[in-house]
């Protein structure tokens, strides 16, 4: 199925059922007082969060969404039927803009949450409620308030804990084929990946973590060039990067230094807080090297970078490095755990 990770709907909550006007007839009762009911209220316009969907492909076909108004009242007292509130199920991890006001309304990160995006109507009054000692028969009730209407802006941010970011051909398709089960294409020729892909990296039964393969990224992304800015937002949800870099480029082709500096112009441009987050450097294709060749590169071009942050020597081809890197990336996560545990127990 073709991932989507944007989409523009519009939802309209049901208006309220208007008021009545309505007197008592009865037998030997002719002339009765006022017993128009009110009106239902219109059904709201939910979001549910639902791990079971990974796509926004459905809100392609499908954009407009109104749910039920209510009822108009009756004679009798008898109030209007409240219309049914509409429930939408999108992606876990979609943000909601409103696109009017370009503002953030909500954030469906966990499965379940529920987001209120448009507010039913309230029902109008009947008769009954305008009844005064001057006037005992009213013949005024109040329409039902429109229910709100929006356009909102769906965007999905994939939900991962390692994010794969580099150049295009540096590796990072064969990286999380090597470390998980996802099986995305690998080819060699820029923008093999067209959409993000999550493989979940188990290192025992209850340790796991998960990873996303982005498209490469190329000079002029946080500005829309190449594919590179449709995805950068998915870095946002991330704990940590792994900056997948060729240490052993064809000759002619841009220098890996300049690569990785491009790249941190490009996070910064886009979003300064993904340049802070943690970042490991993963040098790929150490194969391509001769054995007393490959570390001496690496440390060369670390020197140059005035490298602070751990950094690997692997090729994710030939499968070498590949688990000692997993392992320490879950032993990360693992004191990044007992960090926040420890800072809770002592903030209660």
């Amino acid at each position: 199925m073709k991932f989507v990770d944007e989409a523009i709907i519009e939802v309209h909550a049901g208006n309220g059922g208007n008021g009545c006007v309505g007197f008592r007839r009865e037998k030997f009762i002719p002339f009765g007082g006022p017993d128009g009911g009110d009106g239902g209220s219109g059904g709201s316009v939910w979001l549910v969060a639902d791990e079971g969907i990974n796509t926004l492909v459905d809100f392609r076909h499908e954009r407009k969404f109104r749910a039920q108004r209510g009822e108009n009242g009756m004679g009798r007292q008898m109030a209007g039927k409240s219309g049914e509130d509409l429930v939408i199920r999108v992606p876990v991890g979609t943000v909601v803009i409103n696109t009017a006001t370009d503002e953030q309304i909500g954030d469906l990160a966990d499965h379940g949450r529920r987001l209120l995006v448009a507010q039913g109507g309230h029902g109008g009054l009947g008769n009954m409620h305008f009844k005064s000692s001057v006037n005992r028969s009213p013949r005024k009730a109040t329409p039902g308030s429109p229910g709100e209407e929006r356009e909102l802006k769906l965007e999905l941010k994939v939900l991962a804990d390692v994010g794969l970011l580099g150049f295009p051909n540096a590796g990072k398709s064969t990286l999380i084929r090597a470390v998980s089960a996802a099986t995305p294409k690998v080819a060699d020729y820029p923008f093999t990946t067209l959409q993000p892909h999550l493989g979940v990296v188990r290192i025992e039964t209850d340790r796991s973590f998960v990873i996303a393969d982005i498209p490469g990224l190329i000079e002029g992304a946080a500005d829309g060039a190449g594919l590179g800015i449709q995805f950068l937002k998915h870095l946002a949800r991330t704990r940590l990067l792994l900056h997948v870099v060729d240490v052993a480029p064809f000759e002619g082709t841009t220098d890996p230094v300049e690569e990785i500096r491009a790249i941190e112009k490009e996070l910064a441009e886009f979003d300064r807080e993904l340049l802070h987050k943690p970042r490991w450097l993963v040098f790929n294709k150490m194969d391509l090297l001769a054995p007393e060749d490959r570390e001496k590169a690496a440390k060369a071009i670390v020197r140059k970078l005035k490298w602070k942050q751990p950094w690997y020597l692997i090729s994710a081809i030939a499968r070498e490095g590949t688990w000692p890197l997993c392992l320490d990336i879950q032993r990360f996560f693992d004191e990044q755990k007992l960090a926040a545990a420890e800072a809770a127990e002592q903030g209660a």
